[in-house]
């Protein structure tokens, strides 16, 4: 199995980007091929002191950077995505893993490698802790500007995921608005309350915010725009409290030994809801396997993206999500166009 890795994507590239994948290497027995300028790459890997086979360079000479628009990603055609989605389009790797700008993967991915039949956008899929295990949050960054349908497409690509990976059969599909009633929210959650609830999904209805990690639904379906701000708002959340907690800890001794008491359960408390233990989101609704992680991730989170990839690929998750979803989407066009 080879996953391509952009060397080059994220706030830290190419450092943790190559930490995490020579990392990877040695824990998940996957072959990696570094996607990146050579000369950074290659002072990495010296640095290292990587030795191995399983780690082999692939030069992209250019970079799109966090903040780059749509104009230069069409003129950077050498650049270390539109390179890694060309090795996946090819056959010559299994999956592509990016911690870069999220709108570029999107775009170039689409383009290299084309949509699923029927699926107009693609949607970041993202496995999230909840009070009852895991659920599915659907678009978390890869298409903010939205239609009613997209939405109806979101949602089935989330059910046939949650059927195959996670083995979770007629999963339930929430709608993220702002609130339960199905006369809440604006024109795209009204429209779209509408045509969830007149597909054959399991649609429960609305849900709020505050109900994303609660376990309510095992399918939550938002525009890419309102699913991101929802993420990256727990996300400073969780740090933010964290840090209150940190600073308070140090105010009295009493509190110092209730912390010594609690750690260890802190610390597994801390590993369900870190981001880095996630590693990426799966770009659904491309015809390929791609992951993006958070611009800011560690070594950590890019060395858990790229098992992401690998367990995707041995599942063979991608095939059966192209196979089902042109069936349901043909059967129910009224709902799905």
């Amino acid at each position: 199995m080879k996953i391509a890795v952009d060397a080059m994507g994220g706030d830290f590239a190419p450092r943790v980007v190559v930490e995490g994948a020579v990392a990877a290497a040695e824990e998940f027995d996957v072959e990696i091929l570094l996607v990146g300028a050579e000369k950074p790459v290659k002072r990495e890997l010296e640095r290292l002191n990587f030795q191995g086979a399983k780690i082999t360079l692939v030069d992209a000479p250019e970079t799109i950077s966090m903040g780059e628009g749509l104009m230069s990603l069409r003129r950077k055609n050498r650049s270390s995505i539109f390179v890694g989605t060309e090795l996946v389009k090819k056959g010559e790797a299994d999956a592509f893993i990016s911690m870069g700008n999220t709108a570029a993967v999107t775009y170039i991915s689409k383009k290299v490698l084309g949509s699923l039949e029927g699926i107009e956008k693609p949607g970041l899929a993202l496995l999230i802790p909840t009070l009852k295990g895991v659920s599915l949050l659907i678009d978390v960054g890869a298409s903010a500007n939205c239609e009613p349908h997209h939405l109806v497409q979101f949602a089935v690509m989330g059910k046939i995921f949650m059927e195959t990976a996670l083995n979770r059969q007629n999963p339930t599909v929430a709608l993220m608005s702002i609130g339960e009633e199905k006369t809440k929210g604006n024109d795209l959650t009204l429209e779209a309350y509408e045509r969830l609830q007149a597909s054959p999904l399991n649609f429960i209805g609305n849900v709020e915010g505050k109900d994303i990690y609660s376990g309510v639904a095992d399918i939550i379906v938002s525009d890419g725009f309102t699913g991101n701000v929802a993420l990256k708002v727990s996300e400073g959340v969780v740090e933010t409290m964290l840090a209150m907690a940190k600073h308070e800890i140090t105010k009295n001794l009493l509190a110092k030994v209730g912390f010594l008491l609690l750690k260890h359960h802190l610390k597994k408390i801390y590993k369900k809801i870190d981001y880095s233990e996630y590693g990426g989101a799966h770009l659904l609704g491309v015809k390929g396997i791609c992951i993006i992680g958070h611009g800011r991730s560690n070594h950590k989170a890019v060395k858990n993206a790229i098992r992401v990839g690998k367990e995707i690929v041995a599942q063979k998750l991608q095939e059966k999500i192209q196979e089902e979803i042109g069936k349901f989407v043909q059967a129910y066009k009224g709902v799905t166009a």
